[in-house]
């Protein structure tokens, strides 16, 4: 099971940008998925979480609540990160994550229940 993030770049502040999370190996319906950023000098930080199951949980931590939507694409196989209203606070290397969950709407905020990490995508946010 593979996770690959892609779409990061170089965006000024108050731009978007949509990041990909492409899955392979498995199927994205039994996961938990979150994207964790993690800026220079600064630990890490999860902004956003959606559950597996029927009725899919989202969460988003306060710094990107209302600028920031997760998605999946469960016939794609894919997750998707869309960032809008960019503040060069959001300057971080961001990672894709799943928790095997066993498709239930189990949610988990923490770090070490990811067992799978996609490789991460830079996002610079100029002023």
């Amino acid at each position: 099971f593979q996770l690959q993030a892609s779409g990061g770049g170089l965006v000024q502040a108050g731009g978007s940008l949509r990041l990909s999370c492409a899955i392979s190996g498995g199927s994205s319906e039994n996961f938990a998925f979150a994207w964790f950023r993690r800026a220079p000098g600064k630990e890490r930080e999860g902004v956003a979480y959606s559950s597996g199951g029927g009725r899919t949980t989202i969460v988003y931590s306060d710094s990107v609540k209302g600028r920031f939507s997760i998605s999946r694409d469960n016939d794609r196989n894919a997750v998707y990160l869309q960032m809008n209203s960019l503040k060069p606070d959001d300057t971080a290397v961001y990672y894709c994550a799943a928790d095997n969950t066993l498709g239930t709407r189990i949610l988990r905020t923490t770090p070490r229940f990811y067992d799978y990490w996609g490789q991460g995508t830079e996002v610079t946010v100029s002023s």
